[in-house]
């Protein structure tokens, strides 16, 4: 037993990059979206409304992984959803570009004059013509195929490839297929630049978009993805590395891109585990298999069936979504049932109450004893993840914690707060995701 003593607040980042001389190795700072160094920050919310913000994010962005069109699929969550912000430079001469980075998205777009409809923002928005670097994408190609049936046209007077997206939360933007050149500022001072690559230029855009953000950088695992693009640039490999303390003044949490950004070898002096990444459809989403969940030593074999959402197949593998954009952990219903009286059997110095707000599933509240909490294992296909009190539990006042799991009746997501101080790392060739625990302040 252990006890939960820090308060976690909502993960929502503002990401600034920055690189090492080699270009393909990148260390990518995020910025707590609540924390003092964050453009979004409000002195005035206390750190239960940010905690019930992140929980209904949390929420609402689970609804993207559901049951919808390929064209909602292949999206992701956007608007209020959003978790983090990346900080690139786009186009020749260069433009500074603040934009979501959401790994449940592919393409990724900005905002661009002219804009018939587009939604406020801070900055200036992108102007192709004053860019020598642009290039429409025409309607026959291969970048433009990539999108699904639903998400592409064609301007065929103009033979230019057209998107449009459109998101659960009634947000969507609408625009021009094109190329540009990205670059990303590294630490040397010299930004290190990839031409070619493939973005939206939007110019019906509208919802609940933050008017912080220029748009949506796509880190999934799709063929347009900004991930799949940078591909051998950056060995098909990243990481992140989330801290608990990032909404502190001095905490700090890193993307990494790169042949470094993963342990070289997985050994148990290291103490890294790895799981199989399971190839499905849409490719968008990081797909794993979660065998059992153990409390304390009570195993408990995990009942949740595969989310194949254009196909009635029904199977083990590839039953759970890995995504650092969910601050929660959602599981199948009918598992979560017997999982959650596990949990309250194991709890110690609490009785379990209601949570006031009515989010989170299991609370419990102690009167002068300390709250003893039971260590949670997630037993993927070949690694057993141990979780702290930190991971599994979030204390929402002095007296009380509730489990930071949820049941769902849609598809089961491995949020953020279960994956804080581990190193989570991405071999896209190999096709693996690996857990390393460590001290994610510490990793700059």
């Amino acid at each position: 037993m252990t006890t939960l003593t820090l308060l976690f607040t909502s993960f929502f980042f503002l990401m600034t990059l920055s690189s090492s001389t080699n270009p393909r190795n990148f260390t990518v700072e995020l910025i707590h979206r609540d924390s003092p160094h964050s453009p979004l920050y409000n002195p005035q919310t206390t750190p239960t409304d940010r905690l019930n913000a992140a929980f209904l994010r949390s929420i609402s962005r689970s609804r993207r992984f559901s049951h919808h069109s390929q064209t909602d699929l292949q999206s992701g969550l956007i608007g209020a959803g959003g978790e983090f912000f990346m900080s690139i430079t786009i186009g020749t001469p260069p433009m500074n570009v603040l934009a979501i980075a959401d790994t449940g998205s592919d393409l990724t777009w900005v905002q661009c004059k002219p804009c018939q409809q587009c939604y406020k923002e801070n900055g200036p928005l992108f102007d192709k013509t004053q860019s020598s670097t642009y290039k429409s994408v025409p309607c026959e190609s291969r970048n433009c195929n990539a999108l699904s049936t639903n998400e592409r046209g064609c301007d065929e007077a103009k033979n230019v490839c057209k998107y449009r997206y459109s998101y659960g939360d009634q947000s969507c933007t609408k625009g021009d297929v094109a190329t540009e050149t990205v670059s990303i500022n590294s630490a040397s001072g010299s930004p290190v630049s990839f031409p070619g690559t493939v973005f939206g230029c939007g110019y019906d855009n509208g919802g609940t978009f933050d008017e912080t953000g220029s748009g949506i950088i796509g880190l999934g695992g799709g063929q347009l993805s900004l991930i799949s693009q940078l591909g051998s640039s950056i060995s098909n490999k990243f990481s992140y590395c989330l801290s608990h303390k990032s909404s502190t003044v001095n905490g700090t949490s890193v993307i990494n891109l790169g042949t470094n950004s993963i342990p070289s070898g997985l050994n148990e002096a290291s103490h890294v585990i790895s799981t199989p990444l399971v190839e499905k459809e849409p490719k968008t989403y990081y797909y794993l298999t979660l065998e059992a969940i153990s409390v304390g030593k009570t195993k408990i074999p995990y009942t949740g069936s595969s989310y194949y959402p254009n196909n009635d197949d029904v199977s083990m593998k590839g039953n759970i979504i890995i995504d650092s954009g969910t601050t929660l952990t959602l599981l199948e219903s009918g598992f979560y049932d017997g999982f959650g009286a596990a949990v309250e059997e194991a709890v110690t110095g609490a009785k379990r109450v209601s949570d006031p707000q009515g989010l989170l599933s299991h609370c419990f509240k102690s009167g002068s004893a300390e709250i003893g909490l039971p260590e949670i294992t997630m037993h993927f296909t070949g690694a057993d993840v141990k979780l702290s009190p930190l991971n599994a539990f979030v204390k929402v006042s002095e007296d009380m914690v509730c489990m930071s799991m949820i049941p769902t009746t849609e598809v089961a997501i491995y949020g953020n707060f279960a994956q804080m101080d581990f190193l989570v790392g991405y071999d896209l060739e190999t096709r693996t995701v690996s857990f390393q625990r460590m001290d994610c302040t510490n990793t700059i």
